[in-house]
């Protein structure tokens, strides 16, 4: 078996970088695309990169097995194992396609990306082809590829209820009554597939259809297997802790230190070397290595990268910090993501829902606003960022990498997305401005549709 992989050159706003070097549950894309191909295929060697599929012919001649994909695309191990063994089975150049008709992808999948559909004689998408391919014998043109629909297998579930005033009441129920939008409810997958286009799929990726998916399996899992209930009862009994605290569900690295008052609840992974204060609370989230987490801090639905600090009374929920982040005291981040090497200042507040009945638009892959389809949505901050104490950031806004702000009564607010030539950092004198190291530029031909102001 060899596997060959694409490169994807696009650039991620705000972060400036490709997907395949962004953090996904506290692993760069490419590093977690290699462990799920080594877990299904066992170790295989490292290939040189591909520009293009077609590209096979002339870097594997010989024929024989091969696993093709794009370095953008994030799968977990159950997506590619049902595409893996259907493929295999059949004994046919396969390639992996979402079924239009499968309401996760249309929502996730689909929105603000670059996958394009396979419409019906009526102008109808059938599926939209995924740069996933199983050549059992080596390349074979186009019209030889057989598409095998992946279905999610989700199911709906909601996270909390909000008065009837935010949840899109609508007249036209069953008799007269008023029916509702389950619009504050997520598909939790059983299977997990994104086209990495924009800051919104790592988002997804990290959280909708990684801890909160994960989640909701490990729940039916449970449900379905008394014997395992059965030891998760039994080793919660023996550690004398709650069964959703027992280890079983709660893992810990070597070395961390967890404060007995910490509420920790799984199921949550913790690494190595952290520290866990009095008063924190956990909830089903992935937290790195030397991650230190202080007191009354609390976390729900997250992802914490590796070397990331979080003094007291920060909160995230549903939210992502990429490693080496400074979330400072009292700060509330909200189905956010930040990325790796920042600093978001004590007390700012990322808000994610519209108080005004209007959509919530990000940037898609070709840097134009387009409506998420989302109720709600926080906002992103790029890599090399430094935001100062007691902003607020309205749902959906970026702000570019390497980007400075300071709070100060003519811009506390953030209400449009900030690029770097905006930085607060260009108004101090050169000296000091000069501390201030651009890592994460633009490429030059995108520089100026990446950013379109906010109406």
């Amino acid at each position: 078996m060899r596997k060959f992989v694409i490169e994807d050159h696009h650039l991620i706003t705000p972060f400036n970088e490709p997907a395949c070097d962004l953090s996904i549950l506290n692993k760069p894309l490419k590093i977690h695309q290699a462990d799920v191909l080594d877990e299904a295929l066992g170790p295989t060697p490292a290939e040189l990169a591909l520009e293009s599929v077609h590209d096979l012919p002339s870097f594997a001649p010989e024929g024989g097995e091969i696993v093709v994909y794009r370095d953008n695309l994030y799968f977990d191990s159950e997506f590619f194992g049902e595409f893996f063994d259907q493929a295999r089975a059949s004994r046919l150049p396969s390639r992996a396609v979402l079924p239009a008709d499968d309401a996760a992808w249309m929502k996730y999948s689909i929105p603000l990306s670059r996958l394009k559909p396979v419409k019906d004689v009526n102008g109808r998408p059938l599926y939209y082809p995924l740069d996933l391919w199983y050549f059992p014998d080596g390349y074979v043109a186009e019209r030889h590829w057989r598409d095998i629909p992946i279905y999610s297998d989700y199911k709906e579930k909601g996270y909390y209820n909000v008065p009837d005033s935010m949840s899109n009441l609508r007249p036209g129920g069953m008799d007269g009554e008023a029916g509702r939008d389950l619009d504050l409810t997520h598909l939790l997958t059983e299977r997990s597939c994104l086209s990495i286009d924009s800051w919104v799929h790592v988002y997804f990726a990290n959280i909708i259809l990684g801890v909160f998916s994960r989640g909701s399996r490990f729940e039916e899992y449970l449900a379905r297997h008394n014997l395992f209930a059965l030891t998760v009862l039994f080793r919660a009994i023996l550690e004398q802790k709650q069964v959703i605290s027992c280890s079983k569900l709660v893992q810990v690295g070597e070395g961390t230190i967890i404060d007995p008052s910490a509420v920790i609840l799984g199921p949550t992974t913790i690494g190595r070397g952290c520290y866990i204060g009095p008063g924190v609370v956990i909830d089903n989230s992935v937290i790195g290595d030397n991650v230190n987490i202080a007191q009354g801090c609390q976390l729900m639905l997250s992802v914490v990268g590796n070397n990331c600090f979080l003094p007291f009374r920060a909160s995230l929920f549903m939210s992502t910090l990429m490693e080496y982040t400074i979330v400072a005291q009292n700060t509330c981040l909200q189905m956010c993501v930040v990325g790796r090497n920042s600093f978001v200042g004590a007390g700012t507040t990322f808000t994610d829902f519209n108080l005004l009945p209007a959509p919530l638009r990000a940037m898609n892959a070709y840097g134009e606003l387009e409506d998420t389809g989302q109720p709600v949505l926080g906002g992103c901050v790029g890599h090399n960022t430094r935001l100062g104490s007691g902003l607020v950031i309205m749902p959906g806004r970026v702000i570019e990498s390497d980007v400075v702000l300071f709070a100060s009564p003519e811009r506390r607010v953030i209400s449009r997305n900030i690029t770097y030539e905006e930085s607060d950092h260009h108004k101090v004198r050169a000296s000091i401005a000069r501390l201030h190291k651009r890592r994460y530029p633009r490429s030059v031909e995108s520089e100026d549709a990446l950013f379109e102001p906010w109406e």
